[in-house]
């Protein structure tokens, strides 16, 4: 459970490229019908990124089925394709990114910023207006059990004593996930791998759903 008693909710991230955008509502659709859906995040292949307009159209297929649509990094590309907001992941100038993208959105847009495992970022920003701290592990450290460790002390202190609600980012194993809603995470971010064929979209998320203690949705 996250603070407070309320559950904890999914925070699913999604890499979309070029030659994928087209089917990827479809895989949201297969992750509703298995799990609640709290928030998307829309993650630009770098390489091969989807034009805006068809970026512009799956932001709005997904927010017709009720749920919060961000886009990873880029404040401007998010207001052009009228997403709910921005997603900033760790960096070593993340409090200027921060208030970058906040003067590019606005008060009334979601801006939310991954601190990876710095408390003095979390602080700075949690008090300078960001609506979610996230806490993750960044793809280049090594010493993984230690990293694991370390976010479920990061998110039992915020949860204890902050506001802001608080997402568990680079979550690996459902196991992770269960570890984390009982250190008092608000969101559980799971990501689905590109590479994850469309039929297994469903049995992947519903053991995630499971370590939220999620009831299977009404179909």
């Amino acid at each position: 459970m996250a603070r407070d008693g309320a559950p904890s909710q999914l925070y699913l991230v999604l890499p979309v490229a070029a030659s994928t955008v087209a089917e990827m509502d479809a895989r949201v659709a297969a992750a509703q019908a298995t799990a609640a859906l709290a928030t998307v995040l829309l993650e630009p292949d770098a390489e091969n990124p989807p034009s805006p307009s068809d970026l512009a159209g799956l932001v709005s297929a997904i927010q017709k089925r009720g749920i919060a649509t961000l886009i990873a990094s880029d404040a401007a590309l998010a207001r052009v394709v009228k997403a709910d907001g921005v997603h900033l992941p760790p960096a070593k100038t993340l409090t200027a990114t921060y208030k970058d993208a906040r003067e590019t959105l606005g008060s009334r847009f979601i801006v939310g910023v991954d601190v990876g495992r710095s408390r003095h970022d979390a602080m700075s920003l949690g008090e300078g207006g960001a609506d979610y701290i996230g806490f993750g592990i960044p793809a280049h450290v090594e010493d993984r059990e230690s990293a694991r460790e370390r976010r479920i002390g990061l998110i039992d202190w915020w949860s204890e004593i902050f506001q802001v609600p608080c997402v568990a980012f680079d979550i690996e194993t459902p196991e992770d996930a269960h570890d984390l809603v009982r250190a008092g995470a608000d969101f559980i971010a799971v990501r689905l791998p590109a590479d994850l064929p469309d039929a297994a979209v469903a049995a992947h998320l519903a053991l995630f759903a499971a370590a939220l203690d999620q009831p299977a949705p009404v179909t």
